[in-house]
């Protein structure tokens, strides 16, 4: 991916977050000491400085790699991140797994493997 698109998704992952929150992208360029124009030039232009989207994304609390959309998971990794997973997530990575000779799991098999696995999550905590 060219950095030009890096920053166009980038520019676009920013906007989305913005209206999320009811915030205009002058109201996060200003918390964050940048130029509204700065946000609205992503679009065009070929490099963004790193530094510049920390701030924006440190604003969203979102990671920069999210900002970027080198990942649709907007939070940030932690120590703790695998219990930050929903059941959503857990039965989207059960549907993926396989029965030792390849087959596909039912949906009783990923019933049960969502629930093993919220079981151990919360035991951790």
């Amino acid at each position: 991916m060219t950095n030009q698109t890096l920053n166009l998704i980038a520019f676009e992952r920013i906007k989305g977050l913005a209206a999320k929150q009811g915030v205009s992208l002058q109201t996060v360029a200003q918390s964050v000491g940048l130029s509204e124009n700065y946000i609205y030039n992503l679009r065009t232009r070929k490099s963004s400085s790193s530094e510049h989207i920390a701030k924006i994304a440190d604003y969203f609390n979102v990671s920069t790699d999210y900002i970027y959309g080198r990942t649709d998971n907007p939070r940030i990794a932690s120590d703790d991140a695998a219990s930050e997973y929903t059941t959503e997530d857990l039965r989207k990575m059960a549907k993926n797994a396989k029965t030792f000779d390849g087959k596909p799991l039912t949906d009783e098999d990923v019933d049960a493997i969502t629930n093993i696995i919220e079981i151990y999550l919360k035991g951790r905590n």
